[in-house]
Protein backbone atom coordinates (compact mmCIF):
# COMPACT_ATOMS: atom_id res chain seq x y z
CA UNK A 1 0.00 0.00 0.00
CA UNK A 2 1.16 3.41 -0.83
CA UNK A 3 1.10 7.04 0.20
CA UNK A 4 -1.47 7.77 -1.70
CA UNK A 5 -4.02 4.58 -1.21
CA UNK A 6 -2.94 5.39 2.39
CA UNK A 7 -4.62 8.96 2.28
CA UNK A 8 -7.29 7.46 0.57
CA UNK A 9 -8.62 4.98 3.15
CA UNK A 10 -7.97 7.70 6.08
CA UNK A 11 -9.89 10.65 3.84
CA UNK A 12 -12.87 8.16 3.49
CA UNK A 13 -12.42 6.28 6.61
CA UNK A 14 -12.80 9.97 8.41
CA UNK A 15 -15.76 10.43 6.49
CA UNK A 16 -17.61 7.51 6.88
CA UNK A 17 -17.06 8.14 10.61
CA UNK A 18 -17.69 11.84 11.09
CA UNK A 19 -19.95 12.70 8.72
CA UNK A 20 -22.47 10.34 7.33
CA UNK A 21 -25.57 10.00 9.96
CA UNK A 22 -27.59 7.86 7.80
CA UNK A 23 -28.06 4.19 9.02
CA UNK A 24 -27.97 1.02 6.93
CA UNK A 25 -29.56 -2.08 8.43
CA UNK A 26 -26.72 -4.84 9.14
CA UNK A 27 -23.73 -2.31 8.54
CA UNK A 28 -21.98 -0.34 11.36
CA UNK A 29 -21.26 2.50 8.85
CA UNK A 30 -19.57 4.16 11.84
CA UNK A 31 -17.57 0.84 12.80
CA UNK A 32 -16.56 0.45 8.69
CA UNK A 33 -15.00 4.01 8.81
CA UNK A 34 -13.24 3.54 12.33
CA UNK A 35 -11.72 0.43 10.32
CA UNK A 36 -10.53 2.00 7.34
CA UNK A 37 -9.09 5.63 9.16
CA UNK A 38 -7.08 2.80 11.28
CA UNK A 39 -6.41 0.80 8.03
CA UNK A 40 -4.94 4.42 6.44
CA UNK A 41 -3.07 5.89 9.60
CA UNK A 42 -1.21 2.63 9.71
CA UNK A 43 -0.60 2.29 5.79
CA UNK A 44 0.78 5.72 5.67
CA UNK A 45 2.81 5.13 8.75
CA UNK A 46 4.36 2.00 7.07
CA UNK A 47 4.82 3.62 3.96
CA UNK A 48 6.96 6.98 5.48
CA UNK A 49 9.11 4.21 7.21
CA UNK A 50 10.05 2.08 4.29
CA UNK A 51 10.34 5.04 2.32
CA UNK A 52 13.02 6.65 4.76
CA UNK A 53 15.16 3.25 4.32
CA UNK A 54 14.40 3.15 0.71
CA UNK A 55 18.47 2.94 0.04
CA UNK A 56 18.97 0.14 1.90
CA UNK A 57 20.59 -0.52 5.01
CA UNK A 58 23.72 1.28 6.36
CA UNK A 59 23.43 3.89 2.85
CA UNK A 60 24.89 6.69 5.19
CA UNK A 61 27.68 4.66 6.55
CA UNK A 62 29.14 3.32 3.21
CA UNK A 63 29.22 7.04 2.31
CA UNK A 64 32.90 8.53 1.78
CA UNK A 65 34.08 11.94 2.37
CA UNK A 66 37.23 12.81 0.15
CA UNK A 67 39.15 15.34 1.24
CA UNK A 68 41.73 17.01 -1.40
CA UNK A 69 44.74 18.66 0.31
CA UNK A 70 45.85 20.70 -2.89
CA UNK A 71 49.08 19.87 -5.04
CA UNK A 72 51.97 17.88 -3.69
CA UNK A 73 55.05 19.01 -2.94
CA UNK A 74 57.14 19.15 -6.37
Amino acid sequence: MGLGVGLFLAAVGAVLAFAVTDTVSGVNIHAVGWILLIVGIVGIVLSMIFWSSWAGPGYWSRRRTYVDQGPGPY
